[in-house]
């Protein structure tokens, strides 16, 4: 079955600093901050959570269905999609916009500072969750805030299983909006800061989220692994080891689409959150976050050796 993605579509200007932005901002000088950061590396890609996470699904033989909104500059990423035979159905183009544009700059310590320009991603609530038999999983990421709140509803009305995602989008929300998109939800996955802060926000603990979610809570910790909690299991999983170190844009993407395509069919959650690990190393020795290029076959292989055990069918 499709798995339907809510989220951005964006092309991403990703720049590398090669120091460290630490040594050049005075902490006592930040509130007249005026700094510049010389980049000799530069590059455009396609990207937007919603492009990321479609691509990954695509590599691994699944059907995914973006539903996301777009500009008037989207033509050389629509060739992209089609190339890769992603279905455009849920993609609306809105000439009168510029499709969201990242500019991200990454330090060697993989530390990055990101300017976005949301254009056409703020339009996206125009576009509804389709109430089709065919999606069988689905997910909002992050994405325009009345976009995240509507298909969160709707993803609930029309009965479709889905992971709740906030990411970037977090602090859009109040607290009884994240508790209430979270509820909506199956699972909620969010990185450990990301974590802190909804915590934070909503003044609920570890217990009182995971008791709201069918499924579970996932908290990725980039290099240190990933931790799935239920409300009968706490799980650690282990992170792998990427071949190079490249750049971090899209390994979250990475992640959550093997984690998606898990759940879809119905593996167990750790199995689906170890294809999530795999996919995030695999990624990261890649830059820009569609560039990495791996066959169903090839990813099998690694989980085998990696995790001493087949991939479940």
């Amino acid at each position: 079955m499709s798995i339907l993605i809510s989220g951005s579509i964006a092309y991403d200007t990703i720049m590398v600093f090669p120091g460290r932005f630490r040594d050049h901002i005075l902490p006592d000088k930040t509130h007249m901050l005026n700094v510049a950061f010389m980049v000799p590396e530069l590059h455009r890609y396609f990207g937007g959570c919603a492009g990321n996470i479609a691509y990954s699904l695509k590599k691994l033989g699944a059907d995914p269905l973006p539903l996301a909104t777009v500009g008037a500059d989207f033509d050389d990423y629509a060739r992209h999609f089609n190339h890769l035979e992603v279905g455009m159905d849920h993609v609306l183009r809105l000439d009168e916009f510029w499709t969201a544009q990242a500019y991200i700059t990454t330090d060697v310590d993989d530390n990055q500072i990101t300017a976005f320009h949301p254009g056409a991603m703020n339009e996206a609530h125009r576009q509804g969750v389709p109430e089709s038999t065919k999606v069988g999983y689905g997910i909002v990421s992050p994405d325009g805030r009345e976009a995240m709140l509507e298909h969160s509803a709707q993803f609930a009305a029309a009965g479709i299983p889905h992971i709740f995602d906030p990411g970037q989008g977090l602090p859009l929300f109040s607290a009884d909006e994240l508790i209430k998109m979270t509820e909506r939800a199956d699972w909620l996955t969010v990185n450990s800061y990301e974590w802190e802060m909804l915590r934070q926000k909503t003044g609920l603990d570890v217990e009182t989220i995971v008791d709201k979610l069918p499924g579970g809570l996932i908290v990725t910790h980039g290099g240190q692994g990933s931790q799935l909690v239920t409300r009968d299991r706490r799980e650690k999983i282990p992170a792998v080891s990427p071949e190079d170190v490249r750049d971090p844009t899209g390994c979250g993407d990475a992640y959550r689409a093997g984690l998606l395509f898990g759940l879809e069919r119905g593996w167990d959650p750790v199995d689906a959150c170890r294809l999530g690990s795999i996919l995030g190393a695999i990624k990261i020795a890649h830059a820009g976050p569609q560039q990495h290029d791996f066959t169903p076959g090839s990813v099998a292989e690694r989980f085998q050796s990696e995790f001493g055990q087949a991939m479940p069918a």
